[in-house]
């Protein structure tokens, strides 16, 4: 079991992070998280750049490109959150040439596609704010109006996860 069920809620008011406890202890976390969300997504490792692709061209036509999304078992959720934005440069000839990968952690293969596409637009959002800031959720928001609610449902599955396994 883990020590700290709730690490995943640290940044939450004591009152969520209370409701989330109780939750938890009584073994209704996990139902409640299957009410939400009933199934997992069906999106392979070949259809996920495809996914991307499409919430970027639909939201953010004028970023820099994405030039691979895929899974990756080295992530690990607590060292690098959900997923991870990175920005690779390579000299090639005389030019620079930069590339943007999104690496989404491996657990959220058989995760509900609410949960994808969250993680996803967070690290959308990273091609133009880099920082957490003001303008970096006020475009999550516009690209997943639930965004937030839906941060807190990963990260409560997270938690659930922890104790209980896999829901989906």
């Amino acid at each position: 079991m883990n020590p700290h069920p709730l690490r995943y809620l640290s940044a939450y008011s004591s009152d969520v992070q209370h409701q989330a406890s109780q939750l938890l202890n009584s073994n209704q976390l996990g139902s409640l998280l299957k009410q939400r969300h009933p199934q997992a997504h069906q999106l392979s490792s070949g259809l996920l750049y495809d996914y991307a692709q499409d919430l970027k061209n639909r939201y953010m036509r004028s970023s820099p490109p994405i030039s691979k999304v895929i899974y990756d078992d080295k992530i690990h959720v607590v060292e690098h959150a959900l997923g991870l934005h990175t920005f690779v440069s390579r000299v090639q000839g005389g030019k620079l040439k930069a590339k943007n990968e999104i690496r989404i952690s491996t657990l959220f293969r058989n995760s509900p596609e609410a949960f994808l596409r969250m993680i996803i637009v967070h690290e959308l959002s990273h091609l133009k704010e880099k920082a957490h800031n003001k303008a970096f959720y006020k475009l999550c928001q516009h690209m997943e109006p639930d965004y937030f609610q839906l941060e807190l449902d990963v990260r409560l599955y997270l938690c659930h996860r922890d104790l209980y396994g896999d829901l989906w």
